[in-house]
């Protein structure tokens, strides 16, 4: 499925002032005649992404979601800054055109980059046609730029702001577990035995290095000429300087196997379960082999990664709950939450 296959009409609620966004791009970059075709893309469920497709030029807008937002959440500025420091050491960042602070033009802060053409796997499918051999190459490549991107020089790029340092696998145990205590739900489990266990558990970091820490295979572009290739990485939003085991653990908690259970199988965002991937322990092994890191406990690193994503999708649901979106593909959102702390104990117990 390329970039572009992925648009889908605005949703009403979601909907923005297009001659308002074109008229405030005219005055900073060269562009076709007339308004562009408004889509957005359905598959992101944080900051909201659309395609603006002018004459023979794409460009994709990034915004924040409406409703109530976590702390530091939906920085566009830091998202398009990151971005713009990346793109010179770590190619696969797309172009960034512009940012804008002012919340009169559409309500909200966004930014305007360059579309990076190729594939982009979906949920179900890789979107091109790949033997099992070449899925398996292609998910080592996909490795070796998550490797990549942790080789960064952070003081090169001009982002050694970006994190604080020592602490980092303190600070997300102790921010997560805030975070989830603040979004729980009636419905959803209290998550204390694996909060407790991963303050029990945590080891020292590894070391500190640029993290992208939403690495997924729909976050990652293949190249039109060579599927085999990646031509892109996108969606920075969370990216930080923090300690790549963590940023591999969250994921790993994303991939789903071909001999996960089916519940488990329900819930996967990515094919990765396609015949030739990798399993977690393979990407784990490799991953180590290529970076020389060795985790002492990766089972901390697994337990963390999954009970994110949990606090992740119990953010979104909390939204959806609380009535401050309408968007259906939320209103479930909280069966993966029970799902996802039934697996962490699991791995807890050994």
């Amino acid at each position: 499925m390329s970039v572009a296959d992925g648009a889908r009409p605005v949703r009403d609620e979601d909907a923005f002032d297009v001659p308002a966004v074109d008229s405030w791009l005219r005055e900073r970059t060269q562009l076709p005649a007339g308004l562009p075709e408004v889509k957005q893309f359905s598959g992101g469920a944080s900051n909201l992404t659309y395609l603006l497709r002018y004459d023979g030029h794409d460009l994709i807008l990034r915004r924040p979601p409406a409703g109530t937002k976590a702390k530091g959440a939906h920085d566009m500025g830091r998202e398009y800054r990151i971005q713009a420091a990346l793109k010179p050491v770590f190619p696969y960042v797309p172009t960034m055109v512009a940012h804008c602070n002012d919340t009169a033009v559409i309500g909200s802060e966004f930014y305007v980059m360059e579309r990076i053409a190729g594939t982009i796997p979906r949920k179900s499918e890789l979107g091109v046609e790949l033997t099992a051999e070449q899925t398996r190459q292609l998910c080592y490549t996909v490795i070796d730029t998550l490797v990549d991107l942790h080789q960064v020089d952070a003081g090169q790029a001009g982002l050694t702001d970006l994190g604080r340092g020592d602490g980092y696998v303190v600070r997300q145990v102790n921010g997560w577990s805030t975070r989830y205590r603040k979004a729980k739900t009636w419905n959803v489990p209290s998550y204390e035995r694996v909060m407790t266990w991963l303050q029990a558990n945590q080891p020292a970091d590894v070391r500190t290095c640029v993290i992208h820490n939403d690495f997924r295979l729909d976050n990652v572009v293949l190249a039109p000429d060579d599927p085999l290739k990646v031509a892109g990485v996108l969606d920075w939003e969370l990216a930080t300087l923090g300690d790549p085991l963590m940023d591999l653990g969250s994921a790993l908690a994303y991939w789903v196997q071909a001999d996960d259970d089916w519940q488990f199988r329900r819930f996967r965002l990515q094919p990765s379960d396609a015949p030739g991937m990798l399993s977690r322990d393979e990407i784990v092994q490799y991953y180590c082999e290529r970076s020389g890191l060795k985790p002492e406990n990766w089972a901390f690193y697994e337990v963390f990664g999954l009970f994110r994503l949990a606090v992740i999708a119990q953010q979104i649901y909390y939204r959806y709950h609380h009535k401050q979106t309408r968007n259906p593909r939320f209103k479930n959102l909280w069966l993966p939450v029970n799902l996802l702390e039934r697996r962490c104990r699991r791995i807890m117990r050994g």
